[in-house]
């Protein structure tokens, strides 16, 4: 699944103390993903995302199927919307948790505008990614191995940080967490797909998370803050997809 992420606003006075501490914003352009592409078949009225984990298939009929396996969803609605294009929801029970509406160009370029649910305010992103595996023959032009390329777009809303001498707190959009650097796992409050977090601090500009889900380690994220204090480096490997996200935060004033 793919899935994206960064909050609430919490008063000026609790935000003083660490370099970390405000709030922050991705940069678009930063962001770069390197490792396994996304599989997908769109085939013989069927819809596989071969490279999801675990690996799921639905009719591409435009009903409600039901998924198994999934942390963020139970079911799939895949529904071709024209001869380069087609349109994936994913709920969880009555939930609509994220929405694509993708589209293949001549070039072979994958263009996908996203819909995500899963805070308390809907955020969009758009992004394309290049082919790099053929489209098996007679299937939609969706079909083949695809690596994300850019963030054409998008209204991520911004993330809020704060490190004490015990611990360190996250917001974003509804979703929370208070965890200690005691390596024991702490819920994110809000999320759908409950995920609990462990953290260990490495030095006063460097944190390391890991995200659980389903009993295990999915993401291996590192937060670095940069000595002027203005942005904050993220290298986050996902383990469960085999892939490497990097992307820079920018303080916001």
């Amino acid at each position: 699944m793919r899935l994206l992420f960064p909050t609430l606003l919490l008063p000026a006075a609790a935000l003083a103390g660490t370099g970390f501490d405000g709030t922050w914003k991705t940069n678009m352009e930063s962001l770069k993903t390197t490792g396994k592409p996304l599989v997908l078949l769109l085939a013989g009225g069927e819809y596989t995302c071969s490279s999801c984990n675990p690996p799921y298939t639905v009719k591409a009929d435009g009903a409600d199927h039901k998924v198994t396996g999934q942390a963020y969803f139970d079911t799939a609605k895949v529904r071709v919307t024209g001869p380069n294009s087609a349109e994936i929801v994913l709920k969880q029970g009555s939930k609509e948790i994220v929405r694509f509406s993708d589209t293949v160009s001549a070039d072979g370029t994958l263009a996908s505008k996203v819909t995500n649910h899963m805070g308390t305010k809907t955020v969009t992103d758009e992004l394309t990614a290049k082919r790099v595996g053929a489209a098996p023959a007679d299937s939609h032009p969706l079909s083949g191995s695809w690596l994300e390329q850019e963030h054409v777009a998008g209204d991520l809303r911004p993330v809020q940080y704060r490190m004490t001498a015990k611990g360190f707190q996250m917001r974003w959009n509804g979703q929370s967490y208070d965890a200690k650097f005691d390596g024991k796992e702490y819920p994110v409050v809000g999320d759908p797909g409950k995920t609990t977090v462990s953290l260990k601090k490495i030095d006063d500009a460097t944190v390391e998370e890991d995200d659980h889900r389903q009993g295990n380690v999915v993401d291996e994220i590192r937060l670095a803050l940069a000595k002027d204090g203005n942005t904050i480096t993220v290298i986050d490997r996902d383990i469960a997809r085999g892939q490497t996200i990097t992307y820079t935060l920018e303080k916001q004033r």
